[in-house]
């Protein structure tokens, strides 16, 4: 059950510390002076999450590849990242084959599939995790990787700590955060969500986002300040009867955004008749953003059960890689 697979990303978040420490993985040939993830959906979340929170001290570029294709910079100079908790994403192998042909430096994560057969291949440092979940599930496992290879090649600090921090945080405050996103999910039951953050926070409002599309079965889409500002705000230009309007919400922005979206707001109530700020809670910039996640997951969960849908099953993605594995 999805509810139970969300209940125990606390328990994942100490359980991937531990095999992130146990991680075998070797230095590379040539200097290292930009990074590139590649992964898609429950995979490649974490490189966007990843990204945001260590952009203010991480040592070389880092960007995130949601596609087949990798930059034309990719090369010998560059440590790529494949995410991929099946082993199997089409895209995911072929960037991986592709980084290969340019000699970069490679690290698989995954549970296993034909991504561990070709990184075992090829010599490359792949980090297992446990198999037998749908990939949403597995952020925990994935992210916690992510933070392991970067601090091993020295382009971020290590978050072990701060990973371990924000699991006892999420236990101690778990039985108020599902009061709260009980309490969402009923205000969402008929309507489609419209979720904003700024710019800092778009790994957590794409993960809400796509957890509402996976786990509850519906539409949504998501923006963020200030670049709204500058195109979808002239949207707002009438009634939308059935819209909410979530606003993931810092204690930290910068303070003009801080001011933007209390301008934003104003504009948004009057609009639409369901606009919402959601707070963010504990110490370090990690610890929010894994506290927003934890709730936002329990949000997607009880509307699902509002709305009678099964939260685990994803038919219609099944049978869209069936069609693309017969052609």
């Amino acid at each position: 059950m999805m509810n139970d697979l969300i209940n125990g990303f606390p328990k994942q978040l100490e359980e991937a510390v531990a095999i992130a420490e146990n991680a075998k993985l070797s230095k590379p040939i040539n200097s290292i002076n930009k990074v590139v993830i590649c992964g898609l959906g429950g995979s490649g979340i974490g490189g966007t999450i990843l990204k945001e929170t260590v952009q203010h001290e991480a040592s070389v570029p880092i960007e995130v590849i949601k596609t087949y294709t990798i930059p034309a910079y990719v090369d010998k100079h560059t440590l790529v990242v494949c995410s991929s908790y099946s082993g199997d994403t089409e895209e995911t192998l072929e960037a991986f084959a592709e980084a290969k042909k340019r000699n970069a430096h490679l690290v698989c994560i995954t549970s296993g599939g034909k991504l561990l057969v070709q990184a075992k291949a090829n010599g490359c440092d792949a980090i297992v995790i446990p198999p037998g979940m749908p990939p949403r599930a597995c952020l925990g496992y994935s992210l916690t990787q992510l933070f392991k290879v970067l601090a091993f090649h020295g382009i971020a600090s290590s978050y072990s700590e701060q990973i371990l921090s924000s699991a006892k945080f999420l236990v101690e405050n778990q039985p108020s955060l599902m009061k709260a996103a009980q309490r969402m999910a009923e205000i969402l039951v008929d309507k489609t969500p419209v979720i904003y953050s700024t710019s800092l926070h778009e790994g957590v409002a794409i993960r809400f986002r796509q957890q509402l599309n996976e786990n509850a079965k519906i539409l949504c889409w998501h923006h963020v300040i200030p670049e709204m500002n500058h195109n979808e705000l002239v949207g707002w230009s009438h009634e939308y009867p059935n819209l909410a309007v979530l606003i993931f919400r810092d204690t930290h922005e910068h303070p003009r955004n801080d001011f933007r979206i209390d301008l934003c707001k104003k504009i948004f109530e009057q609009h639409a008749p369901v606009v919402i700020e959601i707070p963010s809670k504990g110490k370090s910039a990690l610890e929010k953003k894994l506290y927003w996640i934890y709730f936002g997951d329990w949000v997607s969960w009880y509307l699902s059960e509002l709305r009678h849908v099964d939260a685990t099953e994803v038919k219609v993605i099944d049978q869209l890689k069936s069609d693309l594995a017969g052609k």
